[in-house]
């Protein structure tokens, strides 16, 4: 086993609402071992510092290497200089949890600890769909949205690390409710549970027409984005409606950052876009339409190219700068 001074490797983990994704990836980017397990079901912070401790442990066992950092990434408000998440959506009960110092500690490498969309944008950035590139957004729609900003070679962090809420631009103003407190929020409307919800208000105004997402559901309050998804897949009418919607209000918001940011890329990725791949051609088409015309004149519009190893990756990757 080669020391920590000569060693090429570093950790990513990736911490969802439900799952521990751990990785030793090399300085190109590339998987050499990896772990992946579930939270244990209380999702108990200090259980889970274990678990990542362990997983962390399992990966340079597999592998027979040994790692110079670790990173982090997981959804919330985080305290990068002191490597604490503050408060975590996914998490409840994580208030203030130092996750960077108890593993740094317990495995003797420094440790650092971000924002999970950030992560990702770090990682499409130096190793995926972004890299080369000094200006862009990656703007990822899963069950919320989030994004990341990298400006002039930099990753945008913000006074208080927070920049990159692009899911809470507001696009109408006084529209649906958000989960944060605002409303009309992009994410109060292309989310992964706001989809859900405008679907069950359009099932609920018109029965018959819902008819099939209702039948794929098998009740109206189990109707999902993947619900929305699978309907739009054959055809219903419905469906494709709230499709092209969704369409509509995330190019609204893609249309503001790329006035705001003049990026060189937008980089779409989450489960939404993956599970409807055709909001891509549907957002770029209104954007390049609505969009002022010197910044989207070049403007790049893709999809996120590390899939659901982003997290890991863009982790170890954002590990390499304490070094």
């Amino acid at each position: 086993m080669e020391s920590k001074s000569d060693s090429p490797y570093t950790l990513g983990v990736d911490i969802g609402g439900t799952k521990i994704d751990t990785a030793l990836v090399d300085a190109s980017g590339n998987i050499v071992s990896s772990y992946y397990r579930l939270l244990e079901p209380t999702k108990n912070p200090d259980k889970a510092i274990l678990d990542i401790i362990d997983s962390a442990r399992i990966c340079l066992q597999q592998s027979g290497k040994t790692a110079i950092a670790l990173g982090i990434g997981v959804a919330g408000q985080i305290d990068k200089k002191q490597g604490i998440v503050r408060r975590s959506p996914n998490l409840p009960d994580w208030y203030d949890v130092p996750l960077g110092e108890s593993i740094s500690q317990a495995l003797n490498i420094p440790v650092c600890v971000n924002n999970d969309v950030r992560v990702i944008t770090w990682g499409e950035w130096k190793h995926g769909a972004g890299k080369g590139l000094n200006d862009l957004v990656c703007l990822f729609v899963g069950t919320g949205v989030g994004g990341g900003i990298v400006s002039n070679g930099h990753l945008l962090e913000g006074c208080q690390n927070t920049a990159g809420e692009l899911g809470h631009l507001t696009i109408v103003a006084g529209g649906r409710k958000c989960h944060c407190p605002n409303e009309g929020c992009l994410e109060a409307y292309a989310g992964g549970w706001a989809i859900a919800e405008r679907a069950q208000d359009a099932v609920r105004a018109n029965p018959a027409a819902g008819e099939t997402l209702i039948k794929i559901a098998g009740n109206i309050a189990s109707i999902s984005s993947i619900t929305v998804s699978q309907a739009f897949k054959s055809g219903d009418v419905m469906a494709q409606r709230l499709v092209k919607d969704t369409s509509k209000y995330l190019a609204a918001g893609v249309v503001s950052i790329v006035n705001a940011f003049n990026p060189c890329s937008i980089i779409l990725g989450g489960s939404v876009i993956l599970g409807i791949p055709e909001l891509v051609p549907m957002v770029e088409k209104r954007v390049r339409e609505q969009a002022l015309q010197t910044p989207v004149q070049n403007l790049i519009l893709t999809v996120a190219a590390l899939g659901n190893k982003a997290g890991v990756i863009g982790a170890a990757a954002l590990a390499r700068t304490l070094i």
